[in-house]
């Protein structure tokens, strides 16, 4: 069955333009609130989100649509992603709801959706639900509509179990550190856990109105946290984005640090104190051929999915694995979290930073990344990459780089683009696969 709705992240779009209207958003909390009618018991459904004006519009929207079916609603306002699925889970809700469109800009916004374990819905789940919404859905009795209420201390409880993450032994003092919260949910939580762990805080990105979270900041746009941490001669920076779920590190001299040097420093740190499950980590087909290379010098295995952090955490949860993430920078620490969390992932690196004593630059700086190129080719409908011209060149290419480097070709899930990635030893030879490819799909797609 196809997906109309759900996408690798819930839903997402425009707001106040379909799908992502208030319309759609109450009947998807009909929807899920019917899906997740389990048993005699008074049912609750908890409900965070991140900074964006919009987010007022579509929590309203969904509150109705849950109370309407009989569901109790409790709502935290502004709080990352990662705190929705622990407060789901520690407050024995039937569901949980994040309102957030994650690195998007403010006009966007997006539904998702946890289940009663903390975990992202699976694709059985949606489907579902998907299935509901094109039904007339039964409403409760007068007597049995849910009533909704505020949690004020919500925020609270997910800075102490972010601190728990953080070694007992170890503390932040001496540490000066530029957090950038992106303007959105982690503005109040992540300077506040940071500096009740001792750090000298130099909090950036901390003033929502509604309208600028991700603008010109967070993980998705560094450059306000690299230039903080040289000015401000910080020790290290740490980037968020919109819903704290993705972390970018920058180092005291504003060299930014991505998901792969991060993976591998926990990993690492991990494999050496007996802690590294599953025999490695798991990564999407996206991350670098030197992590791949640099783990499996010190005996580390690396599996690989598709793009998407949660086929990371599905592939981790079925092999044991509690290391997993992406180049872009969802870290999955699965003993502390559910689902990616930028913050705990921080506190890590920052754990390793406090454990060696070293600068950041020299403790960051994993490996050496092999040249990687990747390019996006736009076109007007069918499926060039089924044509035999393009599959002669792509195979060419992958025998030209077998042994010496990786290719990478998808369909974009979003929009009408071919996605086409090439890594090697070689960057003259990277460029030269990726163009030639690209120039192939260009010539059937036009």
């Amino acid at each position: 069955m196809s997906r109309k709705y759900f996408g690798t992240d819930g839903i997402r779009g425009r707001t106040n333009q379909w799908p992502m209207t208030a319309e759609l958003a109450m009947k998807v909390g009909m929807a899920a609130g019917t899906h997740f009618l389990r048993g005699q018991h008074r049912h609750r459904v908890v409900i965070g989100k991140d900074t964006r004006l919009s987010g007022y519009m579509v929590e309203n929207a969904l509150v109705a649509g849950f109370t309407a079916v009989g569901m109790d609603v409790v709502q935290f306002g502004p709080i990352p992603t990662p705190a929705v699925a622990m407060l789901a889970h520690s407050m024995r809700a039937d569901l949980g709801v994040m309102i957030s469109a994650s690195h998007n800009p403010y006009f966007d916004n997006g539904i998702k959706l946890f289940g009663p374990d903390g975990y992202k819905l699976s694709d059985e789940d949606e489907l579902r639900i998907e299935a509901l919404l094109e039904q007339d859905i039964a409403l409760a009795a007068s007597k049995d509509i849910g009533r909704a209420r505020r949690v004020e201390d919500a925020r609270g409880r997910y800075i102490h179990a972010v601190k728990s993450s953080f070694p007992a032994d170890l503390r932040l003092d001496g540490l000066k550190i530029v957090v950038d919260c992106a303007n959105g949910a982690a503005y109040q939580v992540a300077p506040s856990a940071l500096w009740e762990l001792g750090a000298t805080v130099v909090a950036v990105g901390v003033s929502p109105n509604g309208t600028n979270v991700n603008d010109g900041c967070g993980s998705t746009a560094p450059m306000l946290c690299q230039e903080t941490v040289v000015s401000s001669g910080a020790d290290i920076g740490i980037a968020l984005d919109g819903d704290a779920d993705r972390l970018i590190v920058v180092d005291e001299k504003g060299q930014i640090v991505d998901g792969d040097q991060i993976m591998a420093l926990i990993a690492s740190n991990f494999a050496r104190a007996g802690m590294l499950r599953g025999g490695g980590l798991v990564a999407t087909v996206m991350s670098n051929l030197g992590l791949e290379r640099h783990l499996a010098g010190q005996g580390i295995g690396l599996e690989r999915t598709r793009v998407g952090d949660r086929y990371v955490l599905e592939r981790m949860r079925q092999g044991g694995f509690n290391v997993g993430g992406e180049q872009s920078g969802h870290m999955i620490l699965s003993d502390y979290a559910t689902t990616g969390d930028g913050t705990v992932a921080a506190l890590q690196v920052l754990a390793a930073l406090v454990r060696a004593g070293i600068p950041a630059s020299e403790l960051l700086h994993q490996f050496d990344p092999v040249p990687q190129l990747l390019k996006n080719v736009r076109f007007a409908g069918g499926k060039p990459l089924e044509h035999d011209e393009v599959k002669r060149v792509i195979a060419q290419a992958e025998k030209e780089l077998d042994g010496a480097g990786r290719l990478v070709i998808r369909p974009s899930g979003t929009e009408p683009v071919i996605r086409v990635m090439a890594e090697g030893d070689s960057a003259d030879q990277v460029r030269d696969v990726v163009d030639r490819i690209c120039a192939a799909v260009e010539k059937v797609a036009a």
